[in-house]
């Protein structure tokens, strides 16, 4: 059988740049407005003395298609190679609705321009997504370009892929012969929180997270709601042969209240107030940043105790060798974050950035005794600003470098190629001899041939030709239709 048809026939139907095109389509659909319900609602910290409350809403947010504005004011859709011919940007308007409200009565509501957002070529926004082979040949583009990249101040910029482990995923592994250590990083919008339990010489098992730091994983739990000890062996296991549990259990008989455990973390945390405000302010760091992933409203905190019992079970599993470490190399353990899901941290960091000075703007004219319209005190020039300087040159969020890079043109090969990268954040200095190496997972999902040599050598990886990346699935969704299924809560 001739194979050259079924590989034929696969790329009449699917681009090489297939999953970065869906990832970006993702990010205009789904991704812009879960940033703009994050972050719903703003108020001022100085309003007039005549107002008892004011606050600003942001609602629904909308992507213009590209479109350019000449020297006498007038607008017209563009093309990309007009914007590399005149060294301009290929980009789209963004429109948000903002209401304003004083005394929870509508002041004003209406649609503004707040920035300028870089387009996908052959995205779903793209002016070339509907055009055939012919109408691209007449404005003048490359028929066969795949597309996949931006074009900034007419340079053509490419966002590399980037290998992440995955969050919301506990691991446990050996960190040196008989020390383990198991690792969570829980995600939710902005936050992406780095937990850890670990088993110290003294058999009692500890939690880091965010201040709290080494805290005794049994105290937690009974701040968390789950205060019996019968309630805890339960949740932890069934069987009852967990001598390292009753072990933790008996070092601390003492906390036998909620109260009591929050007040124990609180003094150890070293929040020197008087006891009310020394509570309120531990309630607060357990429900915001102890596994936000699974909520941060007090109503989740059993849930969260349950999780970490959970976590709990696997750590002593692996740790009495009746389970493996996890490896943190098996590519189920990571994933692959795209254009969309970068320019999504990018965007989510610029627009808290533009909240920001929309607030100080508004305030500002409140001193001088004006009570001015939102409309005229929006920069949209400022988002747009920041979004194009961190395409222009590489720097990310989170101080990462080389996530946008100039696109290789030297020839066809060499600009797929470049699409196709897959880069880890790990240093080049370092050896990391296993995360260099071959796994036999990438079998099929990356190339096992193409990576360069010497130090970067494992580190740069590419996405097999016929490799396609699915997009992140919403976790409440499919909970919601596992339920829907029969999925029912374990009653302890």
């Amino acid at each position: 059988m001739d194979k050259s048809i079924l590989i034929k026939r696969y790329f009449e139907e699917k681009k090489f740049v297939e999953s970065n095109i869906q990832s970006f389509n993702f990010l205009l659909e789904k991704g812009l407005q879960e940033v703009i319900e994050e972050n719903k609602e703003a108020e001022p910290t100085i309003i007039p003395h005549n107002i008892e409350k004011f606050k600003i809403r942001f609602g629904r947010l909308t992507v213009g298609k590209p479109e350019i504005t000449e020297a006498d004011g007038s607008k017209r859709a563009i093309f990309p190679m007009e914007a590399r011919l005149r060294k301009i940007s290929y980009n789209a308007p963004i429109f948000l609705e903002i209401s304003t409200y004083i005394n929870d009565v509508q002041r004003e509501n209406f649609i503004a321009e707040i920035g300028k957002l870089p387009i996908m070529l052959k995205s779903k926004y793209c002016n070339l997504s509907a055009l055939s082979r012919e109408e691209l040949i007449k404005k003048g583009e490359d028929a066969s370009d795949p597309g996949g990249y931006f074009i900034i101040n007419g340079t053509e910029k490419v966002i590399v892929n980037v290998e992440d482990l995955s969050a919301n995923n506990f691991m446990v592994s050996e960190e040196s012969p008989g020390q383990f250590t198991g690792k969570f990083f829980a995600a939710r919008g902005s936050y992406k929180i780095p937990h850890e339990i670990e088993r110290k010489k003294d058999g009692i098992y500890y939690a880091t997270f965010t201040r709290i730091k080494a805290m005794p994983l049994i105290i937690i739990l009974k701040a968390l709601g789950l205060v019996k000890d019968e309630d805890i062996m339960r949740t932890v296991s069934d069987e009852t042969n967990h001598e390292e549990v009753i072990l933790n259990l008996f070092e601390f008989v003492s906390i036998k209240t909620q109260d009591d455990a929050i007040d124990y973390i609180g003094k150890r945390i070293g929040i020197g107030q008087a006891k009310e405000i020394r509570m309120e302010r531990t309630k607060e760091i357990l429900d915001k940043y102890l596994l936000p992933n699974i909520g941060i409203e007090t109503s989740d905190r059993l849930i969260k105790a349950k999780n970490l019992c959970k976590m709990l079970k696997k750590y002593i599993e692996v740790c009495n060798k009746t389970r493996s470490p996890d490896d943190k190399d098996h590519y189920m353990n990571k994933r692959v974050r795209m254009s969309g899901d970068l320019l999504l941290d990018l965007f989510r960091v610029n627009f808290k950035v533009l909240i920001g000075d929309i607030l100080y703007n508004f305030q500002r004219i409140i001193k001088r005794g004006k009570l001015p319209s939102i409309r005229v005190i929006i920069r949209d020039k400022l988002l747009t600003s920041r979004l194009y300087s961190a395409m222009a040159t590489g720097e990310w969020v989170g101080g990462r470098q080389g996530i946008s890079q100039r696109m290789d043109r030297s020839n066809f090969l060499a600009m797929i190629s470049q699409l196709q990268k897959v880069i880890s954040p790990l240093s080049s200095a370092q050896e990391n001899f296993e995360a260099r190496a071959l796994h036999c997972t990438h079998l099929g999902r990356l190339c096992p041939i193409e990576t360069p040599e010497g130090t970067n050598i494992g580190l740069r990886k590419n996405l097999a030709m016929l490799c396609s990346v699915s997009q992140g699935a919403d976790e409440h969704e499919v909970l919601e239709k596992i339920k829907a299924l029969g999925l029912k809560e374990a009653v302890y």
